[in-house]
């Protein structure tokens, strides 16, 4: 099960040397997985609302290959590769799409970053772990 998620680059992305700051590519991810829930039918504030649980992110590991730079349109994927009780790894990957599609080989262009994030399931009063509800661990099967 695979999603992929469009991101343009803003001036706000990038550093002082005109390439993307490497920490936001969290934030593209995030942007990715926030989508990719949304379009199981997970919507984060209303299951925060509805169960008093919610996600957080409780562990990255990011791999950078490539600079994205001002304008660049990216495509980011999010991947589970683990569900548990508690807990799911999704793996993500930012590609740079080419700008001129119509001679492009393959619909991507170069892998920039790519990356595994843990999310957690903890109980919205205390921030304790908790089970994922099993209504939700459904929509990943």
């Amino acid at each position: 099960m695979s999603f992929s998620w469009p991101v343009r680059v803003y001036w706000e992305d990038t550093d002082a040397g005109g390439i993307v700051f490497y920490a936001n590519y969290l934030k593209f991810f995030e942007r990715a997985r926030t989508e990719w829930l949304r379009a199981l039918g997970v919507e984060q504030h209303a299951l925060k609302e509805e169960s008093q649980g919610m996600f957080i992110v409780s562990e990255t590991q990011l791999k950078y290959l490539a600079p994205a730079r001002l304008d660049d349109l990216l495509q980011v994927s999010a991947r589970l590769v683990e569900k548990g009780r508690a807990s799911l790894v999704v793996a993500q990957e930012a590609y740079k799409m080419p700008s001129d599609q119509s001679n492009a080989k393959s619909p991507c262009g170069p892998l920039l970053c790519e990356g595994r994030i843990r999310i957690g399931w903890v109980n919205t009063h205390t921030f304790k772990p908790s089970r994922i509800p099993q209504t939700i661990l459904e929509k990943f099967e």
